[in-house]
Order: structure tokens, then C-alpha cells, then sequence
């Protein structure tokens, strides 16, 4: 059994009255802003971003970036999805890209309307080709407006350490795009956890990978893709879970 230091739980509580307090107070004092054009909105996520930034390091949690890759240019980012901290922090590191969500955000009181406002592709996972249909029209939508996009290929967080098959949307927005797939690997989930309020101290590590080039089929795609992502977890998840196998 894990045993969790009494500072850890402290901190934590302090990382949620700040993380929380200061998103429910941003929603609701920046309300006017829907009233201005959708980049506007979009930058405000920037700001969001930040929040999470600062709020995380009440908790002793850092970020750093790898990868040799220009984060300038109109891509695609598929990103492994671990927790709650790369669907905020990454659109402020990579300026604004518009993500992929799941549809049932834009319910969301208040924040719902700011996913909206800022063109989020919302997707339908109950909806089965319909939404496939639909995520490639709104993808290519996006794309020629000269907007990166950012979605996570899995669909869904996946605990570190925890096999999940990369879903098939991630290539339909390849396809419908013609535009190169950066995959991004991270290792959020040690420190922000999945479906938990702790928050542990520790760095996470957020690596650009190689772009994947526009032009391949479906299955060479979609290997090159969890290829890439994968390999590269083993080696961010492998110091956590080793630390958790010694004092598990």
C-alpha cells in the first residue's frame, strides 16, 4: 500500500482552492468576452493554462518540455492523455491549437459556453460513423482556417502504466487534413492523477516527437502513431513506476 505524507494532502487541498476558485472566478468575470471574436476566446484558454501552471506548483508540480521539433507551424497534435492537465496546460504551451473534445463539455455550466465560443470540435462517441463524418468535416474546417488542432488518439485518460488501443478519429482528422501529426508524449498522470484530487510532487515531462508526414494509409498511420507515443512512455512512466513498485 502507498502511504501518502499528511503535506501531501495539504498541499493538494490548497492546489484545489486555488485551481478552482480562480477557473470559477475567470468563468464568470470574463463572460463579456463571448461577446468578442472566437480568438479572443481562445486566447483566454492561454490564460487558463496558466493558471494550472502556478496553481500545480502549490503542490511541488513542475513541467518541462523535450523534443527538437518547431511548435510554430499548422499540425495536428496527438497527445497521450493521462489526466485534467494537458486538456488545459497544453493549449497554453502550443498557443491556442483547437481541440477535440468530447460533446458532453459543452454542457459544462459556464465553461461550456467558452468551449463553444472558441470553436472546440465537439464529438458525438455515441454516435458511431455519424460523428467519424462529422469530425472530418469539422477538421477540415478548422484546418482551412490555418488553426492546429489537438486531440488525444486514446479518446479518453488512461492511467500510467495502463494499455488502451488508440482510437480510429485521430485518422480521420489526419486524412481529412492532409496536414503532419505530431505525437506528444507526457506523464501527467503521476502527478495529477486520474480521477483523483491528490496532487503529488513531481515533474512532468512533455516530449514533441517527429512529425508523422501527411500521405500514409490508415494502418501505417495509426502503427507509426502508437509506435512513436508508446516508446517513448516507457521511458517517462519508468522512473514513477518503478519509485511505486519500492515503496508500494
Amino acid at each position: 500500500m502507498l502511504i501518502v505524507p499528511a503535506m501531501v494532502y495539504l498541499r493538494s487541498l490548497l492546489f484545489n482552492i486555488l485551481f478552482y476558485g480562480l477557473t470559477a472566478l475567470l468563468a464568470i468575470c470574463l463572460l463579456p468576452c463571448l461577446l468578442l471574436p472566437a480568438s479572443v476566446t481562445r486566447n483566454l484558454a492561454r490564460l487558463w493554462g496558466w493558471v494550472t501552471v502556478v496553481s500545480l506548483r502549490v503542490a511541488g508540480g513542475r513541467h518541462r518540455i523535450g523534443g527538437a521539433t518547431a511548435l510554430d507551424r499548422q499540425v495536428i497534435y496527438a497527445a497521450k492523455h493521462q489526466s485534467a492537465w494537458e486538456t488545459t496546460v497544453l493549449c497554453y504551451l502550443l498557443r491556442c491549437p483547437v481541440p477535440v473534445i468530447k460533446q458532453e463539455l459543452l454542457r459544462l455550466p459556464l465553461l461550456g459556453f467558452y468551449f463553444r465560443k472558441a470553436g472546440c470540435i465537439a464529438v458525438d462517441r455515441s454516435a458511431g460513423m455519424k460523428a467519424l463524418r462529422q469530425l472530418r468535416d469539422d477538421a477540415a474546417r478548422t484546418a482551412a482556417d490555418g488553426s492546429s488542432m489537438l486531440i488525444f488518439p486514446q479518446g479518453t485518460r488512461v492511467a500510467p502504466g495502463v494499455a488502451h488501443k488508440y482510437e480510429i478519429g485521430v485518422f480521420a482528422v489526419y486524412e481529412a487534413t492532409g496536414l503532419p501529426v505530431v505525437p506528444v508524449a507526457l506523464n501527467s498522470g503521476h502527478v495529477w492523477g486520474r480521477n483523483s484530487w491528490l496532487k503529488r510532487p513531481g515533474i512532468i515531462d512533455v516530449d514533441f516527437l517527429p512529425d508523422i508526414p501527411p500521405g500514409l494509409d490508415r494502418k501505417a498511420f495509426m502503427a507509426a502513431l502508437e509506435e512513436a507515443i508508446e516508446t517513448r512512455m516507457a521511458v517517462l512512466d519508468a522512473p514513477y513506476l518503478t519509485q511505486q513498485e519500492q515503496t508500494g
